[in-house]
This record gives structure tokens, sequence and C-alpha cells, in this order.
């Protein structure tokens, strides 16, 4: 998730303080991605550095407001326009674990793979009953209702990412049993009657055309 990107969207609706963005951002995305105060400002700072946000006075109660430049605004515009990049995925701890496992000494890669599963079954029950609610919220409208459709669209992202996990760890336990079956047939089969036997050893010996017909 790029929170300067997150905080520039924010900003476009206007100026906003610190933790006005903080709430803002961890409403909008349901709290999945949260964010403390301290992250916020070291963004703000390295933005206005970059001349894509600017302060610009204080609210009632003192707070100082930062508002975004037209860098920024053209900088959001291609953030929104350019596709998220996959040739470098992010790393997926579950994966590396999973990569580590196998063959590792006093490891069953079966019962880490169903631990995970249990874990990433009960994810997926609880964004489901999570989407159940934020459903609710948005058919019935108000005034936070561009928060719980931007919540709900995260949640269904959620729902995706765990059924097609769980798939996954379906798969890698049935490739795991049929290596594993492979593996032992391979080490089990019956040696071929047709294979060449070993060489003796020793100089080749030849019978005497005379000795075939036997003694005469």
């Amino acid at each position: 998730m790029s929170i300067r990107h997150g905080l520039l969207a924010l900003l476009e609706r206007g100026p906003r303080y610190g933790s006005q963005l903080r709430t803002e951002f961890e409403s909008r995305t349901g709290s999945t991605w949260p964010l403390n105060v301290g992250q916020v400002y070291t963004t703000l700072n390295r933005l206005e550095r970059d001349g894509m946000v600017a302060q610009g006075g204080q609210d009632e109660a003192g707070h100082a407001l930062y508002t975004i430049t037209d860098a920024g605004l053209a900088e959001l515009r291609t953030w929104f326009e350019k596709p998220v990049d996959r040739t470098s995925p992010a790393r997926d701890e579950l994966a590396i674990k999973l990569a580590m496992a196998v063959g590792a000494p006093c490891v069953d890669i079966r019962d880490v793979i169903q631990s995970q599963r249990r874990h990433t079954v009960k994810a997926m029950q609880d964004y489901t009953r999570l989407k159940a609610q934020a459903l609710v919220a948005v058919e019935s409208g108000g005034a936070r209702e561009r928060d719980d459709v931007a919540w709900l669209l995260v949640l269904e992202q959620l729902i995706f990412q765990t059924e097609a996990e769980a798939r996954w760890l379906d798969h890698c336990e049935a490739r795991l049993i049929r290596l594993s079956t492979t593996t032992a047939k391979a080490t089990t089969a019956p040696a071929d009657p047709h294979a060449p036997g070993p060489s003796t050893s020793g100089p080749a010996t030849t019978t005497p055309a005379s000795a075939k017909g036997g003694a005469r």
C-alpha cells in the first residue's frame, strides 16, 4: 500500500491535518493497514520536500493544515492511471515458509499446510461476516457512504485473496502427496529382468573349435 499516494488522494478532497489524515485513511481501508501519526507526518514532510503538498494555515483548533499542490495532483493522476507493477511481487511470508519447510529436518510440511489452512478459513469467515455488515451500511446510506463502499471493496479483495490462498494450500498438499508417491514407487520398483547383467571379471575365454565336437 502506497501511504504517500493514499494521503495525496485524501488531500485532494481538501486541506487536512496529520491525525485527521490518519483517521480518514484507516476509515477508508477499515484499519486493514493501520498507520501511526509518526508515519503520517514523516510522509507529509517528504511530500512537502518533493513539492507535492504545502502547509496552508491552521484550523480553528490550531492544527497545521496541508494542501495538495499541482505537482501532487499530477503525481496522483499518474498513480491512478498506472497499473500496479507485478514484475517484482511483494515477498509473501507464507510462500517463503513453505519453500523453507521443504526438506527441513524435524518439520512435517503437511502439518504446516494444515495449520495455515485452518487460519486462512477462519480469516475468510471473518471477512465474509464483515462484508455482510458493510453491505448493510452501504445500503442504508449515510454521511460515511463513500468510506463504507471503499471498505467493502477492500473486504472483497481480502476474501478473494484468502480463497485463492486456500486453493493454493490444497494444491501444495496434493502436489506433495503425488511427489512422495512417485518417489516411493521409484525406490521400491523391481529390477528389470531384461536389463543386462553385471560383467564378469577377468579375461574372456573362448572354446577351441575342436572341443565343440567332442573328442574324436
